[in-house]
């Protein structure tokens, strides 16, 4: 698999983490529940850290071998 093809499951993954992110956001306006209302609220802030880790990995891998691509700090050695 190339960096390039990796950058698009990258970009796949974060489509459907997006959208499970939508389904939470719309159980969160019907739970009336405050015990399902916290885990609703808990998988949404794990949800969101790995969309934003993807959104940054799908970036870094379709422009790693870019000269002058600035890489996220988090990502250097």
């Amino acid at each position: 698999m190339t960096l390039r093809e990796m950058s698009a499951e990258y970009r796949r993954s974060a489509a459907l983490l997006s959208a499970r992110l939508r389904e939470l956001r719309q159980m969160e306006k019907r739970t009336h529940e405050p015990d399902e209302l916290f885990l609703i609220q808990r998988r949404k802030a794990v949800l969101t850290v790995m969309l934003g880790e993807m959104n940054e990995l799908a970036e870094l891998t379709l422009h790693y071998y870019e000269r002058g691509y600035t890489r996220n700090e988090k990502y250097k050695l």
